[in-house]
């Protein structure tokens, strides 16, 4: 399934012209291709090279993933620097309770050319065969320092990646094989 990121409303005129991700869902598994368009140029990218869990990637360009079971509180947020870091949380409820989400390190990859970013990412070891809600997102920060946000939907207001109205897709239980 592909889908089209839509800015916020207060995202400034900038680099990125367009986000899509394609979505592939496995049991335990969710597979995503982000395509930034732009003048992926005037993009600041952060070095390549060290493929951990690192923290506060939402203040560089990255792109992110939420993921919750509806009728639960609970949610997980991921974040993926084209840079291969990455990081992986559980909250309890809306922004509360926050902690380190263990799960395998995702497989991140991609590259870039004057007009196109694109990163891969593999993830494993998600709850198994349960109807979920997912939030797309990006953020997006030019040479200049000023970030874009990207995402299926959003709420009123500031930009919020969290807000229950940015998990946007629905996806019924994977089919065991």
């Amino acid at each position: 399934m592909r889908l089209d990121l839509l800015p916020h409303p207060s995202t400034p005129d900038g680099p990125a012209q367009a986000v899509r991700v394609q979505v592939e869902r496995g049991s335990t598994a969710l597979s995503l291709t982000y395509a930034l368009g732009g003048d992926v140029d005037r993009i600041r990218l952060p070095p390549q090279g060290r493929r951990q869990r690192t923290e506060d990637l939402w203040r560089h360009t990255c792109f992110e993933a939420f993921l919750k079971v509806p009728g639960e509180e609970a949610y997980h947020e991921f974040n993926f620097s084209p840079s291969g870091d990455w990081a992986a949380y559980r909250f309890d409820g809306y922004r509360a309770g926050r902690a380190e989400l263990d799960i395998p390190a995702p497989s991140i990859g991609g590259h870039h050319s004057g007009d196109l970013l694109v990163t891969f990412v593999s993830l494993e070891g998600l709850p198994s065969n349960r109807f979920w809600r997912i939030g797309l997102s990006a953020v997006v920060e030019d040479l200049d320092g000023r970030l874009s946000y990207w995402a299926l939907a959003h709420p009123p207001g500031d930009p919020d990646f969290h807000h229950p109205d940015c998990f946007a897709l629905e996806f019924p239980a994977a089919q065991r094989p």
